[in-house]
């Protein structure tokens, strides 16, 4: 048949980008040039793949049993190159990852440095969603994989647990409250408070753990993200219930933390994919990146490794 890699390679991009000048952004090429990639290799196997509109692209029944072909045949060869040190900055390639906005800064931020320092010419796309959406864009394939609270009994998922947090008390430090070590969840029914979005996954969490309490928060107001949350409360507009981890990323800079009690409530952070389907090389790479930069930021939490040392370690200086 008369095509090559990067005829497949042009086709799984606008197939996972779902649309054609995304996919010459990612790839680097000019969306003529792309679309010439596709017709190629729709004239070699003698079949259209795609259903195009002047609003959208998407896969016909043949591209969507073509898809996990090509991906297989792309995930060969990134194996096989993967690993070989004087041929990774040639490797081009996507990964995707559907991230809850809080985690971001957590465990995506600084393992993604990483990573492009390893492969520069792997591009990576950060779907920043509340939690319900990441399991949506990982149970669709539109991300590769997800980073959520949520999932950990979804049958058709896999969840890895990267870490445990509680729910903490966030305020500015001149609030009263900042000066105490520990606050019961009732207490904040005097007190006026930000609260994260009903209905969205935090939330959720938060109103069925304190459900059998008499006096519950007094919410003045509502936002969707974690970042959101912590900004409302920098500026002095009230405090809030965040997750731990929240509060070590740049956002939480100089707010106090103190522990909710009576009872204590936390969420498992960790990673998810779709059960039974093999990961990419590269989307395994990046994967293992992100477990490692989760294992070492806890143990710098306990004082069992210097994150500096921990830094050159992983990137190879003395």
């Amino acid at each position: 048949m008369n095509f090559d890699l990067s005829d497949l390679r042009a086709f799984v991009t606008v197939a996972q980008l779902a649309s054609f000048r995304a996919a010459a952004q990612a790839l680097h090429v000019s969306q003529p040039a792309l679309s010439r990639r596709v017709d190629k290799l729709e004239q070699a196997l003698g079949m259209r793949l795609f259903e195009r509109s002047t609003r959208k692209v998407e896969l016909n029944a043949m591209g969507r049993s073509f898809l996990p072909r090509a991906q297989h045949v792309l995930s060969e060869l990134e194996g096989a190159l993967l690993g070989m040190t004087e041929l990774s900055e040639r490797i081009r390639g996507l990964v995707t990852v559907a991230c809850i906005p809080s985690a971001v800064d957590n465990f995506v931020a600084r393992a993604a440095r990483i990573f492009h320092t390893r492969f520069p010419r792997i591009r990576l796309r950060v779907l920043d969603q509340p939690a319900p959406d990441v399991l949506l864009s990982v149970s669709r394939s539109d991300a590769d994989f997800g980073i959520s609270y949520l999932g950990t009994r979804e049958p058709d998922l896999e969840f890895e647990e990267l870490a445990s947090e509680p729910f903490v008390l966030a305020c500015r430090p001149d609030h009263p409250l900042a000066r105490r070590r520990r606050v019961r969840w009732e207490e904040l029914a005097e007190v006026e408070c930000i609260g994260l979005a009903a209905g969205g996954g935090n939330r959720l969490l938060i109103d069925q753990g304190l459900a059998h309490l008499a006096a519950r928060p007094k919410w003045i107001g509502e936002v969707l993200h974690v970042p959101a949350l912590l900004s409302l409360i920098q500026a002095g507009v009230g405090v809030g219930a965040v997750p731990k981890h929240a509060l070590s990323g740049s956002a939480g800079q100089g707010l106090a933390s103190v522990e909710l009690v009576e009872p204590v409530l936390g969420r498992q952070v960790g990673l998810i994919w779709r059960r039974g389907q093999p990961a990419a090389p590269a989307v395994q790479a990046f994967r293992d990146v992100i477990v490692a930069e989760a294992r070492v930021r806890k143990e710098d939490r306990t004082g069992g490794v210097c994150l500096a040392a921990a830094d050159r370690h992983r990137e190879g200086t003395p």
